[in-house]
């Protein structure tokens, strides 16, 4: 019973800290506010997140253009460990199926999430070409700096040196990344079952 209740108390941590990761992230996409930077919110969470993140960026490089990925990376890690925690915690054992499903859809959740980023990326690009709007500003730039590197590799995998035009590019990538999202999750949950069903 004191050993569920020390899991228990160990998952509650890792998911306020995890709460505390998105609220530092989400505070860093307006870090030119000079207002904001100067708030103790912010330099309570800098405090208490960026040694973590750091370790990260310090022995991995998940940076992707203007992409930083390590946030993701480390969310996941610790994901991994509160599914842990938290079925020690409501069980009182854990198996090595469990673990792996718990590993295999911390690992899933995190290509899902940069799938879905991505998608969400190649559309806007999509719209901004339709809209003819003019492609200057941070946001653009991002936007371009994702887009590019992707539609590219996307377009040799399925045509080689064949010339295509933007937009069936555009769209052959984005319909391609949708059947991956959809398929992908089908067959983790499938293995995710079969692990913990054959394993525990």
């Amino acid at each position: 019973m004191q050993v569920t209740a020390i899991f228990g108390f160990l998952s509650s941590v890792l998911g306020i800290y995890t709460m505390l990761l998105v609220a530092r992230i989400i505070l860093t996409w307006f870090g030119n506010n000079q207002n904001n930077q100067r708030s103790g919110i912010v330099r309570f969470l800098s405090r208490v997140t960026d040694p973590y993140l750091d370790w990260w960026r310090n022995r991995f490089n998940f940076r992707v253009g203007f992409l930083d990925l390590t946030p993701i990376v480390a969310m996941a890690a610790l994901h991994v460990l509160q599914g842990i925690f938290s079925t020690i915690a409501t069980q009182g054992n854990i198996s090595l199926g469990i673990i792996l499903a718990i590993i295999i859809s911390s690992v899933w959740s995190m290509l899902s999430f940069i799938i879905g980023f991505c998608i969400i990326v190649l559309v806007a690009r999509l719209v901004g070409y339709f809209m003819n709007k003019e492609m200057i500003g941070p946001f653009w730039t991002i936007v371009d700096s994702i887009s590019r590197p992707l539609l590219f590799r996307v377009t040799r995998l399925i045509f080689r040196d064949r010339i295509i035009n933007f937009v069936t590019s555009i769209v052959i990538s984005i319909a391609l990344l949708v059947a991956l999202w959809a398929v992908g999750g089908a067959v983790i949950r499938f293995l995710v079952g079969l692990l913990v069903r054959t394993l525990t």
